[in-house]
């Protein structure tokens, strides 16, 4: 079979737009492989990197949850990494190796980071470019669909929790049940936590149950705070919204010693008093998703505690319509794109 010349993939057309384009073939650097995308997550981040201005992301391809079978590779990737593997590459694409943080270890911090759909290429394509440090291997028994957000939304999450300072029998707030927060509760739970759900409206609160919190809080009906400081108050809360009095309104319900783990970016600063700090001994921190070891890990408990991600799968030619329903609202937890001549065979997971 003729090898394909070029490549289809939906590229940045300015604010809350994509455009369908055709692109010569790449071949890969020295320390890259070439992938043949089988899924790609669509993220809320996506919005931001597609409304990015200047003239050079005009033409980016978004996506940073991305699951492919490598095709082809440079001469200086590692034997690990063949032909035919099946691999992914989160929001963070590879590290450099050589600046101070990564001769720490400290991969993620990396100075000289690759960021897909910003720095580099991402997955809204049907092939796509990757840093050979910044390759993620796959279980074997998981489908590309359900792994691909699991590279940022589930990685972001997994990573919030096991640094939040919380042990088993703590309680543990999940504010925000969006596609970060639906990844939260399920692992939150399962880590043996007790969990507490706050959302905005009663209409996510059966899903909040479902996903495994003991309890959900509409923000809308009752004030959060107060309610967890009749719980005796969350040893940790993670948060993924990106509205600073929101979470201001939330911190009086962390207890003494307690964390608070910011995930959201947000525009606005958040406001804290000092005193509050100082005097309960609370500590505020911030978590970035993770080195690719961060997201082996994170998809072997995935496999292992069966806490998958609830998605919608949309062919590739539909981005814009995914974008779309990402800007509005409408998206239930995560839609993942596939190539159009499997979408017809993909069911939604829930």
């Amino acid at each position: 079979m003729t090898q394909s010349t070029d490549y289809g993939a939906m590229e940045s057309a300015g604010p809350g737009l994509l455009r369908w384009s055709r692109r010569p073939r790449p071949t890969p650097a020295d320390d890259q492989v070439l992938l043949q995308v089988e899924a790609c997550g669509m993220c809320g981040a996506d919005v931001s990197d597609i409304a990015r201005p200047g003239a050079s992301h005009q033409r980016r391809v978004p996506g940073h949850e991305v699951i492919g079978r490598i095709i082809d590779r440079g001469i200086n990737v590692p034997a690990r990494w063949q032909v035919g593997q099946r691999v992914g590459v989160g929001r963070l694409g590879g590290h450099c190796n050589a600046c101070a943080y990564c001769r720490q270890g400290r991969f993620a911090l990396c100075t000289d980071q690759k960021v897909l759909g910003v720095s580099q290429d991402g997955g809204y394509a049907e092939l796509m470019l990757a840093t050979s440090t910044g390759l993620v291997s796959i279980p074997d028994e998981m489908e590309s669909t359900a792994a691909a957000p699991i590279l940022c939304a589930g990685l972001a999450t997994f990573n919030a929790l096991r640094r939040c300072c919380a042990a088993p029998g703590d309680t543990v707030v999940i504010h925000g049940v969006g596609g970060l927060g639906h990844m939260a509760i399920q692992y939150a739970r399962r880590m043996g936590f007790r969990v507490i759900a706050v959302g905005r409206g009663n209409d996510i609160a059966a899903g909040a149950i479902e996903l495994g919190a003991h309890h959900y809080l509409d923000t809308n009906h009752a004030d959060a705070a107060v309610e967890l400081q009749r719980l005796g108050g969350a040893q940790a809360i993670i948060t993924s919204v990106g509205d600073a009095e929101a979470v201001q309104l939330l911190l009086p319900g962390l207890a003494a010693g307690g964390t608070l783990v910011v995930l959201g970016v947000g525009k606005t600063p958040l406001s804290i008093a000092s005193g509050y700090l100082v005097g309960g001994e609370r500590t505020i921190q911030g978590s970035i998703t993770g080195s690719p070891d961060d997201s082996e890990r994170a998809l072997r408990f995935s496999e292992l505690t069966d806490a998958m991600p609830w998605i919608e799968c949309l062919p590739l030619s539909q981005a814009q319509q995914g974008l779309e329903r990402l800007m509005s609202g409408d998206a239930t937890f995560r839609i993942v794109l596939v190539p159009d001549e499997q979408a017809s065979t993909r069911e939604s997971n829930k």
